[in-house]
């Protein structure tokens, strides 16, 4: 018998805690509903939208652009930013609109058991990447 998946609470915490951090610095400097920010990452291109802007939460969709469609595209995501927690975390990628923190295995949808980790890890190493990158703006036409 397998051992059951056990989240790593503090472990995810600080990964959201540095999605937080590392998300602030690419935003739009107003948190205003609408505001768009474009970087160029190399030969890709990404969009920044504030989607919802309240006192205590911003929820931030993040696209590429350019290439359409590639190996390394980033998956369509949305991520809410928790302003009193300092906290940012993945709540929709692709189709998966809610992330449980934990996923029996095998399941129908084919989730890891540690989904949640793991795409919230993946915005960390994107955010990581476009920082170290340059992330130049573009100029929105």
């Amino acid at each position: 018998m397998t051992k059951r998946y056990t989240p790593d609470f503090p472990e995810m915490m600080r990964v959201c805690e540095t999605n937080f951090a590392q998300l602030r610095r690419l935003l739009p400097r107003d948190d205003e509903t609408g505001e768009t920010v474009t970087y160029q990452v190399n030969d890709a291109r990404y969009r920044l939208t504030i989607a919802e802007s309240t006192r205590y939460t911003t929820l931030v969709t993040i696209e590429q652009t350019f290439p359409a469609v590639s190996y390394w595209s980033l998956p369509a995501m949305t991520v809410r930013l928790y302003h009193d927690a300092m906290v940012a975390e993945v709540c929709a990628s692709q189709q998966i609109s809610r992330f449980k923190a934990r996923y029996d295995y095998p399941n129908k949808k084919l989730h890891q058991r540690d989904e949640k980790h793991q795409i919230n890890q993946f915005l960390a190493d994107w955010l990581r990447y476009c920082l170290a990158h340059g992330a130049m703006a573009v100029p929105v036409v």
